[in-house]
């Protein structure tokens, strides 16, 4: 295991956390507008794939309850 000097722990980090705020800086944040536009986008799809999945399982549901009728 390497040796670790306890006192450059303090220096590493400021160096880490002058390194995130330049690379933050290099980032292409979304515009305000974009923003919306993806968030309305991730709510329909989450909508969709709900609606879908509830009705999977109301069918299997609903299948399995008359299988299970059938067979009692």
């Amino acid at each position: 295991m390497k040796n670790m000097n306890i006192l450059s722990l303090p220096s590493k980090f400021l160096l880490y956390l002058k390194q995130v705020k330049v690379e933050a800086k290099k980032t292409n944040w979304p515009t305000r507008k974009e923003t919306i536009r993806y968030s309305l986008v991730v709510v329909a799809i989450s909508i969709v794939v709900a609606i879908f999945l509830g009705g999977l399982d109301f069918l299997f549901s609903t299948l399995l309850k008359k299988l299970v009728a059938l067979l009692a």
